[in-house]
């Protein structure tokens, strides 16, 4: 298959060539075709948002490696989502550093503020709530991530003008 064609898995899910060459492109970085399986899986995100179950043959067929060796990955890595989420995921971070330094507080005040619980969506599709065992920001805990960016100490009172940044 030459480098500009689509990548199409036998339920009917394309890999763009954009994305196939970036999937080619991380995986001639690395003697093992399998060490390319997460940046194969967050290029396939970038465009969909998440990776769908039928995304995982058509990457492993681009990387020459088999569906479970690509599938044991995407259920690993916790950032890579693997049902449709909103357009901002918010991570918070339940580490025993943050769960000492009023986690509990946080993510009550998540909650209220957004209308949602952990693992769901805002009605409007806005964000994404999900826990996340660790996000290195120990000397900021309570700390949480909103999309790539990292906010700590985050007061329950800080929670509704942080919001209001991301449309």
């Amino acid at each position: 298959m030459n480098d500009t064609a689509r990548t199409i898995a036998s339920d009917g899910f394309v890999i763009e060539p954009e994305d196939r060459r970036a999937i080619e492109h991380e995986r001639d970085h690395y003697e093992q075709p399998q060490a390319a399986c997460i940046e194969a899986l967050k290029i396939v995100q970038r465009r969909h948002g998440w990776v769908p179950d039928a995304a995982i043959p058509a990457i492993a067929e681009v990387l020459g490696v088999g569906p479970a060796d690509v599938e044991g990955v995407a259920t690993f890595y916790s950032l890579i989502f693997r049902q449709p989420v909103g357009r901002h995921v918010i991570l918070v971070c339940d580490s025993s550093s943050c769960f000492l330094n009023d986690y509990e507080e946080l993510r009550d005040a998540l909650s209220a503020e957004l209308g949602i619980g952990f693992g769901q969506t805002t009605a409007d599709g806005r964000f994404t709530l999900l826990p996340v065992c660790c996000l290195g920001a120990c000397d900021r805990g309570p700390a949480l991530m909103i999309d790539d960016c990292t906010y700590g100490p985050v007061a329950p009172g800080d929670v509704a003008d942080l919001l209001e940044g991301f449309a």
